[in-house]
């Protein structure tokens, strides 16, 4: 057995990957099935992830997981304006992710980071892999008909129905 658990890390080395799944069920769920199946595929996993609406760690025994605080107050946390609430994901997470990640980059007992895979609604996280020189890459975790969606904006925009007023623009 013993033999075994150095081979699989002999395979796994160099092969780490970081992903950071926004706090989304939507989002969580289709990050974490993609860590599995590189797992699967020998790499290495290490979540990082918010302590806003987080997955249980004892689910994946195989992953590492680092939580960030987010610092969202009360009443931040129970909005039900999504924009809102994204936007506050989007500015809180900056630092304790930077923090996070630098950490990890920086840890010689851990075999290396290879890449980081981030959810597209963090929009800030592109910044601080470039700042890290960090290879990235984004998931799209939206299905198919959000995709529709989002193609027609530019008609929608074309004809004057967006943005509409008082509507926070995050996605516009």
């Amino acid at each position: 057995m013993e033999n075994q658990t150095n081979t699989e890390m002999h395979q796994r080395k160099g092969r780490r990957l970081v992903l950071f799944p926004f706090p989304f069920q939507g989002h969580i769920n289709p990050m974490l099935q993609l860590a599995t199946i590189l797992h699967s595929q020998g790499f290495s996993i290490t979540i990082i992830h918010t302590n806003f609406n987080s997955p249980n760690p004892s689910n994946y025994p195989h992953f590492a997981f680092h939580f960030i605080p987010e610092n969202l107050s009360e009443s931040e946390a129970s909005t039900t304006d999504l924009a809102v609430l994204v936007q506050l994901l989007n500015t809180k997470c900056v630092e304790p992710f930077h923090d996070c990640l630098t950490k990890l980059l920086s840890d010689v007992e851990e075999e290396p980071v290879a890449c980081l895979i981030s959810d597209a609604i963090f929009s800030f996280t592109k910044a601080v892999a470039e700042n890290l020189k960090l290879p990235m890459m984004v998931l799209r975790t939206g299905g198919a008909s959000s995709f529709v969606v989002f193609t027609a904006f530019p008609f929608l925009r074309e004809r004057g129905y967006l943005p509409i007023q008082g509507v926070c623009s995050i996605f516009f």
